[in-house]
């Protein structure tokens, strides 16, 4: 796909998009997605601000911002989290509820939101859509947050991974190609804490049938992509392991 192509939004799968934009003076790409569900809407990790005009734009060319019920903020990062504040004033939905780890809310409350928070230990980490669709979260503790989540969509076998299985690239693409397992080696070496915590995340994920994993940095992976990224993360010496 070239980059004109990124100028507006991907369907990844029929009901999945993504709203990101592609920055040629950047090594590390951010990756938000709507999820559209008949009568529900979950945007998974609004951006920064300076991210906001275009995101926004390409939210607004697929979706009415009132009818978003959801927000997902997989971490307090400000690549994930900086234009909640601006994002809940243009979806003006008073049923708007923030989808995140207790961890992350104690943070993201300093923002000033206005929206309730779906608690995940009372919801036993799952949220049933209106249509019956189930959503599942992952807390990947320490990977690289202590709140950080993971959330898988049955329906169409996606893992929104956040952080995990992101990377670094100057030859970027929404979909992985060539040497993509290069950029994600270099990414977690770099974001990730210790191969002890990342390995036993991984040995989790493989107890799922998952056909693509959607993280909010780098490339989208499909297919054999995702178990060679497992395997490798399995092993990968990152963080303190390094030093």
């Amino acid at each position: 796909m070239s980059a004109e192509k990124y100028a507006d939004s991907v369907a990844v799968t029929r009901d999945i998009h993504w709203v990101g934009f592609s920055d040629k003076e950047a090594n590390l790409y951010c990756n938000p997605y709507l999820l559209l569900d008949e009568d529900d809407i979950v945007f998974f990790d609004p951006g920064s601000i300076p991210d906001f005009p275009i995101v926004m734009r390409k939210v607004i060319d697929i979706v009415s911002p009132e009818d978003i019920n959801y927000i997902l903020a997989s971490h307090q990062d400000p690549d994930i989290c900086g234009s909640l504040a601006v994002v809940e004033d243009v979806i003006n939905n008073p049923n708007l509820q923030i989808i995140s780890h207790i961890n992350t809310t104690r943070l993201i409350r300093h923002h000033g939101l206005k929206s309730s928070y779906y608690d995940l230990d009372e919801n036993g980490y799952k949220l049933t859509l209106k249509s019956g669709r189930t959503l599942e979260f992952l807390h990947s503790a320490y990977l690289h947050s202590p709140g950080s989540i993971a959330t898988y969509d049955k329906k169409t076998k996606t893992l929104f991974s956040s952080d995990l299985f992101g990377a670094i690239s100057s030859d970027w693409s929404l979909f992985a190609k060539g040497d993509y397992l290069e950029g994600i080696k270099l990414f977690h070496e770099l974001y990730m804490p210790t191969n002890s915590i990342l390995r036993k995340f991984m040995q989790r994920l493989e107890r799922y049938d998952i056909e693509r994993i959607a993280p909010q940095h780098g490339s989208i992976l499909e297919g054999e992509q995702v178990k060679e990224a497992i395997n490798m993360l399995k092993e990968l010496p990152v963080g303190i392991d390094l030093y």
